[in-house]
């Protein structure tokens, strides 16, 4: 199955920006958004044979989750089932026979970590949904959590210690969510020496927000098999990467799939895997 993840930062400017060509091209099974930016009845989208479904802010042209679905799922949720949290279109639920469908679009802390407190209940929320949900069957989340959890996942850490993403709670929080039973797969990639000496994984992006979580169960059945939920390059490109158009975080190699073209959109993907496989059930087996 293909799973896709991407923030849009608004999905009219990006339909213009060949959007539709890409969505066509991957043919993803889940094509999951974050930050469409729009309200109902603002676009029409040309998905044949593709379930859709919305959760929009209610404040205009902000925020907002999206997830474009082959397969009709057994239930679907939108948000995190807190009131005073669900009034900004930043999650989607989807149920299937295996698994839980997860994307996500977490507030940001904002400068001067100005709703660091907000940011933080939160956590707190999403991370009690999952646990609620992983009790159930195994969850697979994606989307823009808005945290750089470890210093590999930014170019200038030390610089950017205490900002939006990267503060200690913010950090701590994005721990205490992997210490309830979620595995970081973005974390288990391999990692390159970049030229200038530093380290970074292969799927380094502008700075490591965009993340994929599964729960501890389907990443042991992934390691059981030797394979895994995340490609070794997950990151991808619709277009043909150039010097002049690649994200400047990147150089040149365009491997956080950013591209001026499409504007700030980060594109990023799971790989194809045998659903059948990686997300079985195996009686008797934790």
């Amino acid at each position: 199955m293909r799973f896709i993840s991407w923030n849009v930062n608004g999905l009219r400017a990006c339909m213009g920006k060949g959007f539709q060509e890409f969505f066509d091209r991957m043919d993803a099974d889940f094509f999951c958004l974050q930050e469409t930016k729009l309200q109902e009845g603002q676009i029409e989208m040309n998905l044949p044979d593709r379930q859709q479904y919305w959760n929009y802010a209610e404040k205009k042209g902000y925020s907002g989750t999206a997830i474009f679905a082959k397969q009709e799922p057994i239930s679907v949720r939108y948000g995190v089932g807190v009131e005073q949290l669900d009034t900004e279109g930043r999650m989607v639920t989807l149920e299937y026979p295996e698994f839980f469908l997860v994307t996500c679009y977490t507030p940001n802390a904002q400068r001067e970590l100005a709703r660091l407190d907000h940011r933080l209940v939160w956590d707190e929320a999403f991370r009690n949904y999952l646990v609620a949900l992983d009790q159930q069957k195994p969850v697979i989340v994606c989307g823009d959590l808005n945290v750089a959890h470890q210093e590999i996942d930014l170019k200038n850490p030390k610089s950017n210690r205490g900002s939006a993403g990267f503060s200690d709670e913010e950090r701590e929080s994005f721990t205490k969510l992997l210490d309830a039973g979620f595995t970081d797969k973005s974390q288990i990639l391999p990692v390159a020496k970049k030229k200038d000496g530093s380290f970074t994984k292969t799927s380094s992006i502008l700075s490591q927000e965009d993340f994929k979580v599964v729960s501890d169960y389907v990443n042991h059945k992934i390691k059981e098999l030797g394979t895994s939920i995340l490609d070794g390059e997950i990151a991808l490109n619709p277009y043909e990467q150039s010097k002049q158009n690649a994200c400047t975080y990147c150089n040149y190699r365009g491997i956080c799939g950013f591209d001026r073209k499409l504007g700030s959109g980060l594109i990023r993907e799971l790989d194809e895997i045998d659903q059948d496989i990686a997300l079985e059930r195996m009686k008797g087996e934790v």
